[in-house]
């Protein structure tokens, strides 16, 4: 069907802000008109203006070497200060100024997602000048040009760890690609390592946009502040300085929880905790104990224990380590491997290297690892995450080997500058229950959230299982007298 006349001028108006959403914005919907809900407003916050001109900036700056760059931005915030509204504006700006550009949303939630992201797009859909341009299902916004209406869309995508192939095929290449999240802080790591991925288009417009409060003190979300800080512009907005936020009730809690306390800084000021909202171990546990180096009489005292997290699934990792007193090391670390004999003898070799005094091994999918050490002679422990524990205020052995651990750490522990390790010990969460008692989220937990198995984590509180002591020499492993020796397959035959 021909345009008309109105429709042409609103096309070549659109087009040219291809690089400039905030001119978009503020043409696209009728602010200050009265007899609509904007009728009091002039345009976006400042913070949202500020945004978006910079994004207009960066698309300018590298069109002339081909987009080389994948645009990041990272919001962290206060309650109130308009994320998701954000999102819609940088959703609708995409594909407003560019034909067939491509636009995949999620949200920590799928309830998030349907029940606040996609209702802000209808919102924002309904005011828009180009509203006829698009048609809105539960799930998708896209053109009403039957030509490209598969080609030139946004779809909105719950996320799962099952659920990642829709972010890697999201390519688009030579057009647009925009990708947000939606309170990204508990959005899964391995959502964000696929959707990292697929954004490999060359000569391609690709901005990359999260949002969220940074409820979490450690994942992906976090370290677009931290460690990926150089890849990402991130801001992070105290809702106080937004206008239109609820000052008052920032203020209270500020009076009530103080202005350093967690509840304010995540809620009101857009700081990531000290530690995560349930999390047993914070950062400032971990911190001090990353990377610091002891000098060896400073430990050379304590009993040697050699511990071993062997993997239960294909993505999990067997972790062998050893701690002496407030010394910890990894002395390795494979994805998983069914060969019990051979992870017995590495253990037993470390055993003797290192003249431990003690060997304790995770009883799921240990127990053939202990019986191929058994059969050269060795007295290793297998413990039972699930067993008694000593600690009556203790659900289970690994909630106490977990908080002994955290103590550990808080009296002067030593870990490797290992990150895989400072994420474990911060990701995994306390589950609340009403007899008091410590109870840690399974590993099945986490692996729901998107997070990976916690296996350093399980490799070092295992050093806490038993009340090692230091041993004599002649009972130990491998000193002359001790009957030892390498197991292999062979050996059952030749004892029959």
């Amino acid at each position: 069907m021909p345009l008309s006349a109105d429709d042409l001028a609103l096309v070549e108006d659109v087009a040219g802000f291809r690089f400039d959403p905030l001119g978009h914005v503020l043409y696209s919907y009728p602010w200050g008109v009265p007899g609509t809900s904007l009728e009091h407003s002039s345009g976006p916050y400042p913070w949202v203006r500020e945004f978006l001109t910079e994004i207009g900036d960066r698309l300018k700056a590298g069109e002339p070497l081909g987009f080389p760059e994948v645009i990041r931005e990272a919001v962290a915030s206060g309650h109130g200060i308009a994320k998701t509204t954000t999102v819609i504006f940088l959703l609708r700006w995409a594909l407003d100024t560019f034909e067939d550009a491509r636009v995949v949303v999620t949200a920590n939630t799928e309830k998030q997602l349907l029940t606040k992201t996609w209702p802000e797009l209808a919102k924002w859909h309904q005011m828009a000048i180009t509203k006829h341009w698009w048609t809105m299902t539960a799930t998708a916004y896209y053109s009403n040009d039957e030509a490209h209406e598969r080609t030139w869309r946004a779809d909105a995508i719950a996320w799962s760890e099952h659920n990642t192939e829709a972010f890697a095929g999201l390519h688009n290449k030579g057009r647009r690609i925009v990708v947000l999240f939606d309170e990204a802080s508990k959005i899964a790591d391995r959502v964000w390592e696929v959707a990292e991925g697929a954004l490999t288009d060359s000569g391609t417009e690709i901005i990359w946009g999260v949002f969220g409060n940074p409820t979490q003190a450690s994942g992906r979300f976090r370290e677009c502040f931290r460690k990926f800080a150089h890849r990402w512009t991130p801001r992070q907005i105290d809702a106080r300085n937004v206008p239109g936020t609820n000052r008052v009730l920032h203020d209270q809690w500020v009076a009530d929880y103080g202005e350093d306390s967690d509840f304010v800084k995540v809620r009101v000021r857009g700081i990531f905790p000290v530690i995560g909202i349930r999390s047993l171990i914070s950062e400032a546990d971990v911190d001090p104990a990353y990377g610091r180096i002891l000098r060896p009489d400073q430990y050379e005292f304590a009993p040697v224990i050699i511990t071993c997290d062997p993997a239960w699934m294909g993505d999990d990792l067997i972790v062998i380590g050893k701690r002496q007193g407030l010394w910890y090391e990894i002395l390795y670390e494979a994805p998983k491997n069914d060969n019990d004999i051979f992870i017995a003898n590495k253990i037993a070799r470390y055993e003797d290297e290192f003249r431990a005094d003690g060997v304790a091994i995770d009883l799921g999918y240990g127990t053939g690892i202990v019986s191929s050490g058994r059969t050269m002679g060795r007295q290793w422990d297998l413990v039972a995450f699930g067993e008694t524990p000593d600690d009556p205020g203790c659900l289970n052995k690994r909630a106490e080997m977990a908080l002994a651990t955290r103590n550990w750490l808080r009296a002067g522990g030593c870990i490797p500058a290992h990150p895989r390790l400072r994420d474990d010990l911060l990701q995994v969460e306390v589950v609340p229950r009403a007899d008091g008692k410590l109870q840690l989220e399974s590993g099945e937990s986490m692996k729901s959230r998107g997070l990976p198995s916690p296996d350093h984590f399980s490799a070092l509180m295992l050093s806490f299982a038993r009340p090692y002591q230091k041993k004599s020499d002649e009972s130990r492993p491998g000193q002359p007298g001790f009957a030892a020796h390498e197991y292999r397959p062979h050996d059952r035959q030749k004892r029959r």
